[in-house]
């Protein structure tokens, strides 16, 4: 019997194709933003200062590739408002010289959406997200570079956790609420 012996180059190429096509058959799929309903289409997104804009790109783009059809206020049958705005800084250790040795980076913002009619759909609610990082002062432009890159990291998971709460927000549970918001009529 002959062994035919493929090219370094090959051999690796066909691994990685091989384990690419077992993980996609046990359903591996990458971690994203969940599905928003398009019952809540035609959504009007409303970043109120002093919101950054990275954030509300971030909320804008997850929403366009899930597929939301993004309106105008008057076009819009609901409105994602996202205001109220946090950015915090603080030494969460310090070292016998009393320096910071560690700081925690903390974003807050408020979400809330509301139908065109002014119900609300998700009555006004406070996502925060944070993390820590350590401090050396021996490295201050390397240390500057990874606050930077935590803070998108920040903003990122903001705008995930805004997509994370307007998921369940489905058809049938609108009509509840709409019907839990209307008086009862005799």
């Amino acid at each position: 019997m002959r062994v035919c012996a493929l090219p370094g180059g090959t051999t690796r190429l066909l691994a990685i194709a091989m384990m690419t096509i077992l993980l996609g058959a046990c359903g591996f799929q990458l971690r994203g933003a969940p599905p928003v309903s398009a019952a809540l289409e035609p959504l009007n997104l409303d970043c109120q200062s002093p919101v950054p804009t990275d954030l509300c790109q971030s909320v804008q783009e997850q929403l366009e590739l899930g597929g939301v059809e993004l309106a105008s206020e008057p076009e819009a049958a609901y409105k994602l408002r996202i205001r109220g705005f946090e950015r915090d800084r603080r030494a969460s250790a310090i070292t016998s010289q009393a320096a910071a040795a560690e700081y925690t980076l903390r974003h807050s913002v408020d979400l809330e959406l509301v139908s065109s009619d002014g119900i609300p759909i998700i009555a006004t609610t406070r996502l925060t997200t944070s993390e820590s990082y350590r401090y050396d002062e021996t490295n201050v432009l390397a240390k500057q570079r990874e606050e930077d890159s935590l803070r998108q990291q920040l903003t990122e998971r903001l705008a995930q956790q805004i997509l994370f709460r307007l998921a369940p927000i489905t058809e049938e549970r609108l009509r509840d609420i709409r019907s839990a918001a209307q008086p009862d009529a005799p």
